[in-house]
């Protein structure tokens, strides 16, 4: 409930004295369109609408425009006391004109999920999907109607499709205009329905699609096929299927974004002195690699191009490989034996006080 604005009328829809009714209701239409609680969600928006409201039922009445001028707003004050301003949508659509909800209907979106190998998510596959989704009814074709059978003029609408109705408000008496809720804004029905879709002009179907997924693409990822969903209605455009990506993990490789990452184990041996060696591709191919003398655990190597194909071009990541020093568990007599002549010319500490070599550490290791 709203009593008067305390406020000069003329003040609030920001017009002269001497507006002229064009220039009124352009101030009312304007000011309605910001302070329009749908549309505004200042909390002191509603207040200022019904103030507009107010101002402007009072002087788009000539009567009542004279009476304001000559009296001031005291000669208001009772009548507008305990005035109901609610319904802000009703007010709006009358004055600015109804909401129609008949247009095209866009079909609904799909989801699924895609598991993928490793080694797809890598290169890329074409993979074949079994969805169901709703499809334009193949009798009908998508009309609704029985073949052989035509749509009537909705009788609520008169064909129309949309119920015009008078109603009062501030402004005055305008005509609030709604969509038919029995033909939903066609203004038609059907007399004898499709028998196979039942008259909604759509059936479900069960549908194999193949899909293609880029090479490169990451767990998680989410994959988008225009107009694959469901069947829109009223001449809408289907919706879209999106498909969700779950890369299995890989037994030996690993990713790091456009690269794969292999441990490679490497003997004692072959790290102190150094080896060439043949590196497992995800091809499944083998590549040569250097191993220098000296390598340490955990050191990298990098081959060039064997990685993850990059977006959009004819780069790969690379292949790192790191090296993984094997220790044996268990030694014969004859290993232990060498193992202790090694430690006694690399690994005996020296006169400068520096600690005692690697093969030190391993015999006590083993002592243990």
């Amino acid at each position: 409930m709203a009593t008067v604005p305390k406020r000069d009328f003329y003040e609030i829809l920001g017009v002269p004295r001497d507006c002229s009714n064009e220039q009124l209701k352009s101030a009312f239409r304007k000011l309605a369109m910001e302070y329009h609680p749908d549309r505004n969600p200042d909390p002191a928006a509603a207040e200022r609408f019904k103030e507009i409201g107010a101002a402007y039922e009072v002087l788009s009445d000539p009567e009542k425009r004279r009476r304001y001028d000559r009296f001031g707003s005291a000669e208001f004050s009772a009548g507008f006391e305990g005035f109901d301003f609610g319904g802000f949508g009703d007010i709006f659509d009358a004055f600015f004109g109804g909401r129609r909800a008949d247009g095209p209907v866009r079909g609904v979106d799909l989801q699924v999920q895609l598991e993928l190998d490793f080694a797809e998510a890598v290169f890329g596959v074409q993979k074949e999907l079994a969805i169901s989704r709703q499809e334009t009814c193949a009798a009908c074709r998508g009309d609704g109607a029985e073949p052989g059978t035509d749509r009537m003029a909705c009788p609520q609408c008169g064909g129309a499709g949309e119920i015009r109705r008078a109603q009062r408000s501030v402004f005055g008496q305008f005509v609030n205009v709604a969509t038919c809720d029995r033909c939903e804004g066609l203004g038609s029905i059907v007399s004898h329905p499709c028998r196979t879709c039942g008259g909604v002009g759509r059936e479900q179907r069960n549908r194999r699609i193949k899909v293609k997924v880029p090479a490169g693409i990451a767990d998680g990822s989410r994959l988008r096929f225009t107009e694959e969903g469901g069947a829109g209605s009223r001449g809408g455009t289907p919706g879209h299927l999106y498909v969700d990506l779950r890369v299995r993990p890989h037994p030996v490789f690993a990713r790091e974004g456009d690269d794969l990452v292999l441990d490679l184990p490497l003997s004692l041996a072959q790290a102190a002195l150094g080896a060439e060696i043949e590196v497992p591709t995800l091809e499944g191919d083998g590549v040569p690699l250097q191993v220098r003398s000296g390598t340490q655990h955990g050191q990298t190597f990098r081959l060039r191009g064997h990685g993850v194909p990059r977006a959009r071009g004819r780069a790969r990541g690379d292949l790192v490989v790191r090296a993984q020093l094997h220790v044996p568990t268990k030694l014969t007599e004859e290993q232990r034996a060498l193992f202790e002549r090694l430690d006694e010319t690399l690994g005996s500490p020296t006169k400068d006080g520096h600690e005692a070599g690697f093969f030190s550490r391993i015999r006590d290791a083993f002592s243990a």
